[in-house]
């Protein structure tokens, strides 16, 4: 069993991203930069993309290997953060607590320097949003978080190795026991909650932004706690059995993908 702290020892033959050189997610091919799902998400976009052209203004793919056996889901990218840099959490305060949390318990190498360009890597650990684009004022609409649950139910089925996630914020949480099929009465929210589901472990967080933090709602002692918690859980399983690689003929429908919980 890996030391606390440290990402496991996986096997020698099991492809770092199951992926081929070079492949993409196939979720993230699916969903791609312009997706036309939810008009008020896409207006909000191509206003963006006239104001600030450089950013990224598109959806914004998952971060980390898809061998990873944590799944962090968080709400939707920030405007200033993940849409403006294009990775998930990276550019704004949210950011800096979630990776600084990261790496304090093994999931990282590398420096997070709040660019997508950094060289940072995740280790045993993924990260995606339950809403792939920026909406305005930081607020989906309940719409646009069932659409994009199509695209979170194909995360979580792409995932070979996924023994737990911790799902930042209510709405993270809520959408991602519907996308695994699972009541959310029987599985309610609350920081620092574990639920089971099937063969998966779900960790409850409130969501890491200044508002939180400033407000006291969540401290960093807080939300290390949660993480603490799902590294004691991973370094009690045994490691993962490798397996092939899928085939390319895999990619995910939109809607159709799923994950079996049990």
């Amino acid at each position: 069993m890996p030391a606390a702290g440290a990402p496991p020892a996986l096997p020698a033959d099991l492809n770092p991203e199951v992926l081929g050189p070079g492949e993409q997610d196939p979720v993230d091919l699916e969903v791609g930069r312009d997706c036309p799902r939810c008009p008020r998400l896409v207006a909000f976009r191509h206003a963006l993309r006239k104001k600030q052209p450089d950013w990224h203004n598109a959806p914004v793919p998952s971060f980390g290997p898809v061998t990873a056996r944590l799944l962090i889901v968080g709400l939707a990218p920030g405007m200033q953060g993940a849409n403006r840099t294009g990775r998930p959490f990276t550019g704004d305060f949210a950011g800096d607590l979630l990776y600084a949390t990261l790496a304090r318990f093994g999931f990282t190498a590398g420096e997070y320097a709040a660019r997508a360009d950094d060289g940072l890597r995740l280790c045993d650990a993924r990260i995606t949003n339950a809403v792939r684009c920026v909406p305005p004022e930081n607020k989906p609409v309940g719409a646009e978080i069932g659409q994009c649950r199509d695209f979170l139910k194909a995360t979580i089925a792409v995932m070979p190795y996924l023994a737990a996630l911790v799902l930042v914020g209510r709405i993270a949480h809520d959408s991602t026991v519907k996308a695994m099929g699972c009541s959310i009465g029987a599985l309610p929210f609350s920081h620092g909650a574990q639920h089971a589901a099937g063969s998966l472990t779900l960790f409850d967080s409130y969501h890491c932004s200044r508002y939180n933090t400033n407000t006291g709602v969540l401290t960093p002692e807080m939300f290390q706690a949660v993480f603490a918690a799902v590294r004691r859980h991973l370094d009690s399983l045994a490691p993962p059995v490798a397996a092939p690689a899928p085939a390319s003929s895999s990619r995910p429908k939109k809607g159709k993908a799923s994950r079996k919980t049990g």
